[in-house]
């Protein structure tokens, strides 16, 4: 398992410090980011935890998954890996209309 976490449902107040402080009650958080939008400066109302070791990262998803932070319900589950450049993994291929007939 990855330390990594993703938390979605954050209250688009929530800071990075905020978050750090809230998932400490489940061990040791190497780092907490709330993402923004880069024009804006806004919250997304997503982040990421990293916590020290895999029993805390199991730990904060049993116990903080579905808790109350900045009044919202979150959800933490493993993060996945980021998408690397061209990968469409999952997304409709566009195709073309070349080659069809026309009615």
């Amino acid at each position: 398992m990855a330390n990594k976490l993703y938390v979605g449902g954050l209250s688009y107040d929530t800071a990075d410090e905020e978050l750090k402080t809230f998932f400490q009650q489940t061990g040791t958080v190497q780092s907490a980011t709330v993402i923004t939008d880069r024009d804006s400066g806004r919250s997304k109302g997503f982040g990421f935890v990293e916590m020290s070791t895999d029993a805390e990262t199991r730990r904060a998803i049993a116990e903080l998954n579905g808790k109350t932070l900045g009044e919202r319900v979150i959800r933490v589950e493993e993060a996945r890996p980021a998408r690397r450049d061209g990968d469409r993994s999952g997304a409709r291929s566009g195709g073309s209309n070349y080659g069809r007939e026309r009615w």
